[in-house]
């Protein structure tokens, strides 16, 4: 657990690009959410995953989706703690609601880091009291359509057409939301550090040198020289 909250901390302290950067290089290269960003300006949210995956809507599936406090998305946030983050997979519905201040302040009453969907997010100003981290396709004042349903959860879902599994870890900022696999997380925490190392590096060995970025970046044998 004390390792788990030390990553967590370090992950606070790095910008998502550069784990993003970093997972490239890993040649994970599909790890940031597209159409999927900070409903709150400023915000950083870091976290593991627990997911909700959203289904298409049929009679015969209505009739046995658990409704109320039993559905799968309540028993999601149920399952929140600090530093967790529900992830909701809405199929990319784009402007009608995941959830709103109702649904929320439950997650916030958890202590939960925040909530990341590829839906919409609807009461953001009450939202931006709750103290969580609120990531989102657009604010909306849409409720979610019938047509689909919440169907499962801690399960492998897709969220602004990433994949993302149970207790993986989120880093969002206002530059978007990265994946990073659970399995892989300390070895990214240890080269974003150091990416971010190199970039300073260069930034002030730019404004020393007054010569092209070309000289150490992208990064190559002069840019490690640098910090070695």
């Amino acid at each position: 657990m004390n390792e788990d909250l030390e990553v967590i901390n370090a992950l606070k302290l790095i910008p998502s690009a550069a784990c993003l950067d970093v997972l490239d290089a890993m040649g994970y290269i599909n790890t940031q959410m597209l159409g999927v960003r900070s409903m709150i300006k400023g915000q950083k949210l870091v976290g593991r995953a627990v997911t909700v995956r959203f289904v298409p809507s049929r009679p015969d599936l209505r009739s046995k989706v658990i409704g109320g406090e039993g559905s799968a998305e309540y028993q999601a946030i149920e399952l929140c703690n600090a530093n967790d983050v529900l992830v909701m997979d809405t199929m990319r519905a784009g402007a009608p609601s995941a959830a709103g201040d109702i649904k929320l302040s439950r997650l916030a009453k958890r202590a939960s880091a925040g909530v990341v969907t590829d839906g919409g997010i609807r009461d953001l100003e009450a939202l931006q009291k709750l103290n969580i981290g609120v990531f989102a396709s657009q604010e909306t004042n849409m409720t979610m359509p019938s047509h689909i349903l919440p169907s499962d959860y801690q399960v492998n879902i897709q969220c602004g057409g990433v994949l993302v599994m149970p207790g993986d870890y989120l880093t969002a900022d206002d530059g978007g939301v990265v994946v990073i696999p659970k399995d892989l997380v300390g070895e990214v925490v240890k080269q974003a550090q150091r990416h971010e190392l190199m970039e300073t590096a260069i930034k002030h060995q730019l404004e020393t040198e007054n010569v092209s970025p070309g000289k150490y970046y992208p990064f190559n044998e002069e840019t490690k020289r640098l910090i070695n």
